[in-house]
């Protein structure tokens, strides 16, 4: 199936592209990025995550991004 572009102008789907498609044909149009799946409860736990990390390497704590590239580097 191919794919179409369209943009939204004054609260309208405008679509602009040539196409096959047979005369009547019903398309399904999604936005292209949807974001992601997470419910309200893994959202929390995801910044509460994040948070936890800055926390971290904010009080010194963390591991050096060169540091631990090299060490995966020379487990290939």
């Amino acid at each position: 199936m191919q794919a179409l572009k369209a943009r939204v102008q004054n609260g309208r789907i405008v679509v602009n592209e040539p196409t096959d498609l047979p005369e009547g044909t019903v398309i399904e149009l999604v936005v292209a990025d949807p974001g992601d799946e997470l419910d309200d409860e893994e959202r929390a736990e995801l910044h509460a995550a994040l948070a936890e990390g800055l926390a971290e390497l904010r009080t010194g704590g963390g591991v050096d991004a060169d540091e631990l590239l090299s060490e995966l580097r020379a487990r290939e």
